[in-house]
């Protein structure tokens, strides 16, 4: 990038925070030392191709006994990192980078960009008139907030309802409606409600709420409907209200990680406001406890709230707040150069400059919770055969896509989970870029001559059309396969993602997966797993088991 176009090295590093941008532009792994779970350890690689665990890899043609002849794991933790060993290695994705959230601002705001990418508009600031716009790239998917999977609605869907438990703009895990929580025996646990919380039409939260809403999104048979965030609240299987401001919530086994689960998950709603109504109703209005009540609601356009002066923790200082939408990134940025938004999403690199430029607007960058990856379906050819879904990682130049198509507002990653997070294991790095290795493999897999097209939305993540460009540029410079890129409408490819059949999803896509609990199971359960509420792999038993003994192990909290 010439240097007139890029960000200034060191706005960057104060942008992007510290460490975690001078590892970036160096290459490396992320933000470790920033995050809430621990440093994570070292990053495998140094940026220029370095020792990376595929270097094993090269040695052999086969790798499905590298990680199972390992010795026993003594831990959790070990456990975790054995299952990302295994996915590393059986390349179920290929594997791109660590998003970075980039966001353009008003100066006139106070406010700070989280990394688990929800604007929690009751922690901004806002200017002389107490009014703000955030803009996104998508509107939402419909109000019903146990029914969608995709950051965009629950940014929208947040604003008017609370979790039992919250997190700060850290990623700790703080009070939210229950005032105390604990573990009362191996798969029971006991949260304690705050008293004089009101939903938005003034009727009191009551414990037998709280218990529906954990019900609603685990069990298909409460509240009529069976929820895409099942997952979510991985291991829980149902909430019962002991007293009034009292519930208790079961798992099966110890689940290790379940208050850090519902610091991130489960917007509390009133049971008898859900159950009156139809689906449709629920998808166009919200009746929550949250610090903003919605006005109006305009579907693919806008929704408007105002600030609750009943709220439980205070009358934000925002009075009016306003989501829209435009998936064009340049109409984004005019939008707010124009006073026309105060908060947009996914500023694009060569944006950059242009919102710096400007006397009234900044921009703020985080690494953030989210892995942007290459799904191949397991189960259609020729991403049936482990070498081939190996040769496209093979195939790729992922640090060559990281400075030139996002100009390093991402890290490289190898693995599920990212660097920080519980289970992510230090010695697993990237793919090392190995065009003739991916020919090799590719041949010897059978499937030498392949057409195959890669499926992306375009606009939902930052530069994602350009990255699966990039990818498809690649896989087509083989020899022996043929690649495209075919665009889709985000929502539409969701659809096809979130229905639990397999058969429904495209065999070869581009999608990312936020993880804001820091915990490999997050990511690993619904996306790698048998059974998995999302997963395009196969039935694996070595991954299976490896997750299995993890959840059975306390060190989660």
């Amino acid at each position: 990038m010439p240097d007139d176009e890029a960000l200034d090295r060191r706005s960057f590093v104060k942008l992007a925070g510290g460490a975690a941008a001078s590892a970036a532009l160096a290459g490396c792994g992320g933000d470790g030392e920033d995050t809430p779970e621990g440093d994570g350890g070292d990053t495998a690689t140094d940026g220029d191709g370095g020792d990376t665990a595929t270097d094993a890899i090269d040695e052999t043609d086969t790798v499905e006994e590298t990680a199972t002849d390992r010795p026993e794991p003594e831990d959790r933790e070990g456990y975790l990192q054995r299952a990302n060993l295994l996915l590393h290695e059986r390349a179920p994705w290929v594997f791109l980078n660590r998003q970075f959230s980039v966001y353009g601002q008003n100066s006139d705001l106070d406010w700070d960009a989280r990394r688990d990418e929800l604007i929690a508009a009751a922690d901004i600031g806002p200017g002389d008139d107490g009014s703000v716009t955030i803009t996104q790239g998508q509107m939402d998917s419909g109000l019903d907030p146990h029914d969608h999977r995709e950051t965009p609605t629950d940014n929208i869907v947040t604003q008017a309802h609370d979790g039992v438990l919250n997190r700060n703009a850290s990623g700790e895990v703080i009070e939210g409606l229950a005032t105390e929580y604990e573990r009362l025996e191996e798969g029971l646990v006991e949260f304690t409600l705050r008293d004089g919380v009101t939903f938005h039409n003034g009727d009191d939260l009551a414990a037998s709420d709280v218990a529906f809403s954990v019900n609603r999104i685990v069990d298909p048979e409460v509240g009529d409907l069976e929820s895409p965030q099942s997952d979510q609240l991985a291991g829980v299987t149902g909430a019962e209200a002991t007293e009034d401001l009292t519930v208790e919530v079961s798992s099966d086994g110890i689940n290790p990680i379940v208050f850090q689960e519902f610091a991130s998950y489960c917007d509390v709603v009133q049971e008898d406001w859900i159950t009156e109504r139809e689906a449709s109703e629920i998808n166009t209005d919200m009746n929550g406890t949250g610090p903003f009540r919605v006005t109006e609601y305009e579907s693919d356009v806008r929704v408007e709230y105002e600030a609750f002066e009943d709220y439980w923790d205070g009358e934000p200082e925002v009075t009016e707040l306003t989501m829209n939408a435009a998936s064009e990134a340049s109409t984004r940025v005019s939008r707010l150069l124009a006073d026309e938004s105060d908060i947009v999403v996914n500023v694009p690199p060569e944006e950059v400059q242009r919102v710096q430029d400007d006397d009234t607007t900044e921009v703020e960058a985080v690494p953030s919770t989210r892995v942007i990856f290459n799904a191949m379906r397991y189960d259609a050819e020729p991403f049936s055969s482990q070498q081939f879904r190996q040769a496209m990682n093979y195939a790729i130049d992922l640090d060559s896509i990281i400075e030139n198509v996002l100009a390093g507002f991402a890290a490289p990653t190898g693995q599920p989970t990212l660097e920080g997070f519980v289970g992510y294991n230090p010695d697993v790095g990237p793919y090392d870029h190995d065009p003739d290795t991916a020919e090799q493999l590719v041949e010897e897999s059978g499937h030498a001559g392949a057409d195959i097209t890669l499926e992306t939305p375009v606009g939902r993540y930052l530069k994602d059309l350009e990255i699966a460009q990039a990818v498809a540029e690649y896989i087509d410079d083989l020899e022996n396969v043929s690649c495209s890129v075919e665009q889709r409408e985000f929502e539409s490819l969701v659809g096809e993602l979130t229905t639990g059949n397999i058969e429904d999803k495209p065999p070869f896509y581009l999608i990312g997966w936020g993880n804001t609990t820091f915990d490999a199971t997050q990511t690993i359960i619904p996306l790698l797993t048998t059974g998995g509420a999302l997963t395009s792999y196969e039935e694996d038993e070595d991954v299976d088991s490896a997750i299995e003994q993890a959840q059975s192990l306390p060190g989660g909290e």
